[in-house]
């Protein structure tokens, strides 16, 4: 980037957490586009949009599934991007992703995009996180290519501390096995960060490994593993959304013989605002783990409206 750039960047962000980051950063106003996901901060509405979605995203669990599965198999990507709004708003810094091609623009379109823009040089920050330490990098990235590495610094600093303290508290307390559910019609375990973030709220999973995709998951191993603590959180789902989704899950004839179902700790919760952004708030998605997982310890923790307690079987 050149020294007039650094100084004032024009960032593209092509995804939510990427977004966020750019945000926790101070650049709100050096961004000139985001994805049509971006939603957080409220500030960023109003926003030019160059992404969309191929698929109906209205659609049920299942049929999500069946149509991204379908485009991956042709070789397409998920996403479209607009190329000639991208152009028009001539970034100096897009914000991007390769870790999964059904969360946002692959990263391939990105490049092809880029390939066709015009009397610009644009830098391209690809985010790859798998484990926590590696969202912690990725805002030390983006804060250097935007020129602000010591903000960046101090940010993912403080974001890892937060985590630290969390861990602290929970450090003594029993561990609470817990089943978090990514997706849920096929069931998919959540991994990933989920893991870790499971670990310093004080609880146990052996359903997905930290660092790892989201596996498929059979019902017969959610039994076997047997939680006491069910966390339904789809990604791109908010609450209201994963409750929806929930019904076809609650008609398994096998779902109220879990503990966490007897016991009535079965919860839904907003993944798309919080678990499933590697961002900011994955401090505050650890937190509301350990509300859920230890509500007498921890329930402070836990934000008003955070999760929604889950029915032990659809109403007839």
């Amino acid at each position: 980037m050149t020294a007039a750039t650094a100084r004032c960047p024009r960032i593209v962000s092509l995804l939510p957490s990427a977004t966020e980051i750019v945000c926790g950063l101070g650049l709100r106003e050096s961004l000139v586009a985001v994805s049509h996901e971006c939603d957080h901060p409220a500030d960023v509405a109003g926003l030019p949009v160059v992404t969309r979605a191929k698929i109906d995203v209205k659609r049920t669990s299942r049929e999500i599934d069946t149509d991204i599965r379908a485009l991956l198999r042709q070789g397409l990507g998920v996403y479209d991007i607009d190329t000639e709004r991208l152009e028009q708003l001539a970034p100096d810094l897009i914000v991007t992703q390769d870790q999964c091609d059904v969360c946002a623009v692959s990263y391939d379109d990105v490049l092809a995009a880029v390939r066709k823009l015009t009397g610009t040089t644009v830098e391209i920050v690809s985010l790859r996180p798998s484990h926590l330490a590696d969202v912690w990098d990725d805002i030390r990235r983006v804060g250097a290519a935007a020129g602000v590495s010591q903000r960046a610094h101090d940010l993912a600093n403080h974001l890892g501390d937060r985590l630290v303290a969390l861990g602290r508290r929970t450090r003594d307390l029993r561990r609470v096995r817990i089943a978090c559910l990514e997706w849920l019609d096929p069931l998919m375990a959540a991994g990933n960060w989920i893991p870790e973030l499971v670990e310093l709220a004080g609880g146990t999973s052996d359903l997905a490994a930290a660092g790892r995709h989201s596996p498929l998951l059979d019902f017969e191993t959610i039994v076997a593993f047997d939680p006491e603590v069910v966390c339904a959180m789809p990604c791109g789902f908010d609450l209201e959304r994963t409750e929806r989704e929930l019904a076809a899950l609650l008609r398994e004839p096998r779902w109220r013989d879990l503990s966490a179902v007897s016991a009535g700790r079965c919860f839904a919760v907003d993944g798309n605002a919080y678990f499933n952004r590697p961002g900011p708030r994955l401090v505050e998605s650890a937190e509301i783990l350990a509300g859920l997982l230890h509500p007498r310890e921890c329930s402070d923790l836990l934000p008003p409206h955070a999760a929604a307690r889950v029915a032990a079987s659809v109403a007839a």
